[in-house]
């Protein structure tokens, strides 16, 4: 199957939005939560911070590690968007395009916030 730029751009745009949902968004903290230790500390101003360490020993720890790494989990989402594209584009399209308009959204909201705190 032929992959023409603009695929790309949208395969790119839907990977890029489901890595942040995996890595970093509230609503998948649930996934997330098994595979880290809750650490909090006492900054300099006196305000609590709370840091998330994956695992020591295990599954945990492997996964921990891949969801603390935005380059690891994109890889693996990269491929589950490209692999459900190329084996079922019929069904997964929709799904495809929602990521990728998240994902640009996201994007171009960023460079509005950029603008706004000036």
């Amino acid at each position: 199957m032929k992959i023409t730029i603009l695929n790309l751009f949208i395969l790119s745009l839907a990977s890029f939005r489901l890595t942040r949902l995996i890595v970093f968004d509230k609503i998948t903290e649930f996934i997330r939560e098994p595979f880290f230790d809750e650490v909090a500390e006492e900054n300099e101003e006196g305000e609590i911070e709370v840091y998330y360490i994956p695992k020591k020993t295990g599954a945990g720890k492997f996964l921990g590690e891949l969801l603390s790494c935005y380059w690891c989990t994109g890889i693996w989402a990269s491929t589950a968007v490209v692999g459900m594209f190329l084996l079922s584009p019929d069904y997964t399209t929709p799904v495809i395009l929602v990521l990728a308009v998240a994902g640009l959204a996201s994007i171009l909201e960023s460079i509005v916030q950029l603008f706004i705190e000036k």
